[in-house]
């Protein structure tokens, strides 16, 4: 049978701010892409993040930012690599903690936003998301993009590279993401997502934005969490890979 993981972004808040549904998408999800406190983020919810995906089986993750927390992650940066490394470590270090405390532990890294597509083609800045890894945890699996710089450069350094897809974004020919600035870049329609995930876990392809058919072999489906309706969208991809025949589970 095909299996196939359901990560999602959580811990997306900060002080009294809340931008994501944790408790009730840490019911449909197999994989927490925790937010590290760089994007947004703080103590008091990371550790809460990590109790409940504890308490319910859910595989906790490192999401590593660039540090802005103004810009949510997504705006483009220029950080030393040495800097970079020191502060991808800084992260996960710090969700360690909070997941240990939970009785879990960190079991991936998964970069978030501008840094995530920045390491898909640039090596350096990928170079040092992976020396972050390194010096947090030499056995930690990352989870990024098919083909990208981050996972060649994981495989190289003898860590588990994890391919992921994307169930609502819109992909280019070339297999990566269409900016979210352009129009469609994110899918609106829940029975399109639900159509992309099953073509994504079944057949390994997806459409992109052209309608050209491309392979995308993913071990992860990521399914954003702080879309408008994002919990009942993914109770429904779920539900709908299981009607399809593919078991759902997490990948670490």
């Amino acid at each position: 049978m095909t299996s196939i993981d359901l990560n999602a972004d959580l811990g997306e808040g900060f002080g009294r701010w809340r931008l994501t549904d944790d408790e009730r998408l840490l019911s449909v999800v197999t994989s927490a892409n925790v937010a590290c406190g760089f994007h947004a983020g703080d103590a008091a919810t990371m550790r809460r993040v990590c109790e409940v995906a504890a308490e319910r089986g859910v595989t906790i993750g490192a999401q590593v930012s660039y540090r802005d927390l103004a810009g949510f992650g997504r705006r483009a940066m220029d950080v030393p690599p040495a800097e970079l490394a020191a502060e991808v470590a800084y992260q996960i270090g710090a969700l360690e903690v909070f997941a240990r405390a939970a009785g879990a532990r960190v079991a991936y890294v998964k970069p978030h936003g501008a840094l995530y597509n920045r390491v898909v083609h640039d090596p350096e800045q990928a170079g040092a998301v992976i020396d972050g890894v390194l010096l947090a945890d030499t056995s930690l699996p990352v989870l990024g993009l098919p083909g990208s710089r981050l996972l060649e450069l994981a495989q190289k350094a003898g860590l588990p590279a994890v391919t992921e897809a994307f169930a609502d974004r819109a992909y280019t020919e070339e297999g990566t993401l269409v900016p979210r600035g352009q129009d469609g870049a994110v899918l609106s329609d829940p029975a399109a997502v639900e159509e992309r995930a099953v073509d994504l876990a079944r057949s390994g392809k997806v459409t992109t934005h052209s309608g050209a058919r491309i392979e995308v072999r993913a071990r992860s489906l990521c399914l954003h969490g702080d879309t408008p309706g994002a919990v009942e969208l993914a109770r429904r991809v779920r539900e709908r890979l299981v009607a399809s025949g593919v078991r759902v589970e997490a990948f670490a």
